[in-house]
């Protein structure tokens, strides 16, 4: 960063955000696309705001921290529901008596269904408008500090569906172990 609140961004940034990141997190467990998002977004730097919206203040390490938290919620969420989920599938593997080319047909609606594509798709949506307010940030000429209230309510929201996801597999996968 150079004056305060000039930011650049160099091309292989303005790549990791747009490129190569477009479609790569598919399924439950998938998060390439966020952390890519995320970590050029970091490097690339777009400017924020503080809670009232003031130009002033707008610190690169305010963006980071709101970055940084949102990328390890989503980490402690899938490192916590990640190994019990696989747990109870291969619980319910064990139950049904299922081959492991049985088990790859049947347990597929637990983790990939139109539920699940609704999840996977909003949380697409966000990365989309948190990579575009971040390369506007950076492509800026004066700092626009209004990002920062903006991208904590994406990045809040993108936590909160992927919870929301995780709540809705395990319900679906415990009832069918009830059965």
């Amino acid at each position: 960063m150079g004056a305060r609140g000039t930011w650049s961004c160099t091309a292989p940034c303005r790549g990791l955000a747009r490129g190569p990141t477009r479609g790569a997190a598919r399924g439950p467990f998938g998060s390439l696309r966020l952390v890519a998002v995320l970590a050029s977004m970091v490097a690339c730097g777009p400017v924020v705001t503080d809670a009232a919206g003031q130009a002033a203040g707008c610190a690169k390490a305010d963006f980071e921290a709101v970055v940084d938290e949102a990328a390890e919620a989503l980490r402690d969420l899938n490192q916590k529901h990640k190994p019990e989920f696989q747990e109870r599938l291969k619980t319910l593997k064990d139950k049904r008596g299922w081959s492991h080319d049985q088990f790859m047909k049947e347990a597929a609606p637990f983790v990939k269904d139109e539920a699940i594509a609704g999840f996977e798709a909003k949380s697409s949506e966000l990365l989309d408008q948190i990579s575009t307010l971040g390369q506007g940030g950076a492509a800026a000429a004066t700092p626009d500090c209004g990002l920062l209230v903006e991208l904590k309510a994406r990045m809040k929201l993108l936590v909160d569906i992927q919870t929301k996801k995780w709540g809705y597999m395990f319900g679906k996968l415990d009832a069918e172990l009830a059965k």
